[in-house]
């Protein structure tokens, strides 16, 4: 996951020599930040399917090398077309890698043991935005922006080596043990999964939190650049805080629901409630973000906008695999990444759009920054509201009750005829 978002982040460090190079509108750059998720969300869904079948190690292996060749041709002249095209196959690429990720961690915890771990995922994501974001400023400061995208695809085909030598299966069961802890719900429409109170809280809670990543990704080192002023290694540094906040917070709020979990508490509080507050945090910090002109309180206002949301993604992964039988769990959590990402389809353009028909640049980030703070904060209102896994689990328990009665009568009157 470190490579991943490595690959995500490139494009908004990079965002003010590219426009210059390549002549860019801010709209046109936002169009070209949009294109990373063409296809990113059907690969998801097609990755979810395909885990479903193939051994985790295989698919991660084979989305590794393609991150890695993708990026290689970056190294020389680069036209828009050219840069769009590498975006939409690295999106391609990269759409299952979370949900595949988590199905693989998964095949080794049972359901209450998988907040903490999921948050460990996340922190991958975390890091290749933190500690990329200072290395890869240096990169393009010191040589150029061609150099940062080379640099990371060699960095991903020595990481594919290691993970053929070293990376494991998990025993497909959801625990380490073997058998106990599996999720025994029957197989279930996937109709049923996908319009269910908590599967459809948890991707607009997710959404509204992908939002906020995708805008902190393409947009925010060109905020701080064009829009505050600061020089890009100032920029690449204050990019970094949010991802070092969310070094200690994912981890924190994931251990603090798997102990509310073990305590008694329902999934609903421990993971649903916790994850929308957090988004609910993140939206009200945006629209405190549009109103503040730099300082202190801005920075803090950055740490709290693209820090706290993203929590809700790991704990709503959680969630998803909570209400869905084993059998179809990669499919769900693919299909649920498909639909929350697609917040990055639509994010880099309205800002972009917002900041061209601004009255300057800085005010179009203002005003770009308060509809996505709206947003935001509604998204988590309505996850809270919606998640309810306990009422699903037992709705699809009976509806699986009721087809069992209705097939036994139906195969005693065979009989009796």
């Amino acid at each position: 996951m470190m490579i991943n978002f490595a690959d995500k982040a490139i494009i908004g460090l990079a965002a003010v020599p590219i426009i210059k190079e390549l002549n860019l509108t801010h709209e046109e750059f936002g169009r070209v930040g949009s294109s990373f998720f063409l296809l990113f969300s059907i690969s998801a869904i097609l990755g979810g399917f395909i885990a479903n079948r193939v051994s985790s190690k295989v698919v991660i292996a084979s989305m590794a090398l393609l991150w890695a060749i993708v990026q290689l041709p970056m190294i020389g002249a680069v036209t828009l077309p050219m840069l769009i095209a590498n975006r939409v196959i690295l999106g391609a690429g990269e759409g299952p890698a979370y949900p595949v990720a988590l199905h693989a961690v998964y095949k080794w915890f049972s359901d209450k043991q998988r907040t903490f771990p999921s948050a460990l995922v996340g922190i991958g994501s975390v890091l290749g935005t933190g500690i990329s974001a200072p290395l890869l400023t240096w990169i393009i400061v010191s040589y150029d922006w061609h150099a940062a995208f080379g640099f990371l695809g060699v960095v991903g085909l020595v990481w594919l080596v290691f993970w053929l030598v070293f990376g494991k299966e998990g025993t497909g069961c959801g625990t380490r043990a073997g058998g106990v802890g599996c999720n025994e719900l029957p197989r279930i429409p996937y109709r049923k999964l996908l319009t269910c109170r908590t599967a459809v809280g948890s991707m607009l809670g997710s959404f509204s939190a992908y939002w906020a990543l995708t805008l902190a990704v393409i947009w925010l080192p060109v905020f701080l650049v064009k829009g505050v002023g600061y020089s890009a290694t100032q920029a690449g540094w204050i990019v970094a805080l949010p991802s070092v906040a969310q070094i200690f917070l994912a981890p924190s709020i994931g251990f603090a629901s798997q102990r509310l979990l073990a305590r008694g508490w329902s999934s609903r509080a421990a993971r649903g409630l916790l994850g929308g507050s957090c988004v609910m945090v993140s939206g009200l910090s945006m629209i405190g973000l549009s109103r503040i002109d730099g300082g202190l309180l801005q920075i803090l206002l950055i740490i709290g906008s693209f820090a706290t949301g993203s929590v809700m993604i790991n704990l709503g992964a959680a969630l998803i695999a909570e209400i869905s039988p084993s059998t179809q769990r990669g499919a769900m959590l693919g299909i649920n990444n498909a639909v929350y990402t697609l917040a990055g389809i639509g994010a880099p353009w309205v800002m972009g759009h917002a900041v061209d028909i601004g009255v300057d640049t800085y005010a179009g980030f203002r005003s770009g920054f308060a509809f996505a703070g709206t947003l935001i904060l509604l998204g988590g209102l309505t996850a809270i509201f919606l998640i309810r896994p306990k009422q699903d689990i037992d709705r699809f328990q009976q509806g699986a009750q009721r087809s069992d009665v209705i097939d036994q009568g139906q195969r005693s009157a065979v009989r009796m005829g």
